[in-house]
């Protein structure tokens, strides 16, 4: 199966005001700046957006938005996570019919402890595409705490047409995508690499194809994607060894205020703020995350000045 969609495809944030009222105009600077840095597609309303501090109204104010901004420069991806498989299904058309490329969808868990069997996870995704001719990624992370094995995925793929992109951030990773792609075959369209690509060399070993990262440099990102798949290892490896010090910060420290506290310092939006009740950077933190990207000098940096 050839892939519809391959490369680096980050995380945008979601940008607030100081009050935490979204800023649109940020979020569309933001946009503009993630096509500029050579972002091969955009996802929205990822963890790393935020999105669980959103209300639906604003899920659908920021997904127009986006899609109408963005206006075909780069696939869209839109992520449409809920309990309810009826919610989910719901979600999963409307950003079809706005344009979305593609959506990506967590299986379904709420809190500490409610979650579900494998059946009632194999027709939860069998209900959400329905009705989509766009393809459905699963993102496996670690955030739903529930377990699903290379061979349950690889099943899901043969037996759901719409179900082929996973994007696998779990506990050694590499080696469930290589388990994935030998299971799924075919079934298989999109492997992809997530966490901020703190495993990205060892994934792209392994099979992946495309790595949803966060969206402060994807230029830096680029550097390693571009040259692993042009069939450059050795470029590819000295680049991850480059960019590794960022991408550290960010999986380790920063989290996902990394884009914003880059954008801001870059001037690219005004405000780095999440939503109460989540903290601000500690100044050591941010200070630190500036100084180690400084030293690679990022477009992000340059970009709003």
């Amino acid at each position: 199966m050839k892939a519809r969609y391959q490369g680096v495809f980050p995380v945008a944030p979601t940008i607030f005001t100081e009050d935490g009222a979204l800023d649109l105009d940020g979020q569309r600077r933001c946009l503009d700046f993630m096509i500029d840095a050579g972002s091969q597609g955009i996802c929205i309303h990822a963890n790393y957006s935020e999105q669980f501090a959103l209300g639906d109204d604003e899920r659908e104010l920021i997904t127009r938005t986006t899609l109408e901004h963005v206006a075909g420069r780069v696939p869209v991806i839109v992520t449409t996570s809920h309990f309810s498989s009826r919610i989910c299904a719901e979600r999963n058309r409307h950003a079809q019919a706005l344009g979305a490329a593609m959506v990506m969808v967590m299986p379904p868990y709420h809190g500490a402890t409610f979650r579900v069997s494998e059946a009632q996870i194999q027709a939860f995704f069998e209900e959400v595409t329905g009705g989509l001719d766009i393809p459905l990624m699963i993102q496996d992370a670690p955030a739903s705490g529930t377990t699903l094995s290379a061979p349950f995925l690889a099943k899901l793929a043969r037996q759901i047409e719409a179900l082929s992109y996973f994007k696998i951030e779990t506990a050694g990773a590499a080696s469930k995508l290589r388990e994935l792609i030998a299971l799924g075959g075919e079934a298989i369209e999109g492997p992809w690499d997530g966490e901020e690509g703190i495993t990205l060399l060892a994934d792209l070993d392994a099979g992946a194809t495309g790595a949803m990262t966060g969206g402060g440099y994807p230029d830096g990102i680029r550097q390693i994607t571009d040259a692993y798949f042009a069939g450059n290892r050795d470029e590819a490896c000295t680049q991850y060894a480059r960019w590794l010090p960022l991408i550290n910060y960010e999986n380790r420290q920063a989290g996902f205020l990394t884009a914003k506290a880059l954008m801001m310092a870059g001037g690219v939006i005004a405000c780095d703020k999440a939503r109460a009740p989540w903290p601000e950077l500690h100044p050591q933190v941010r200070a630190g995350l500036l100084e180690v990207a400084r030293w690679l000098d990022p477009l992000v940096l340059r970009w709003g000045r």
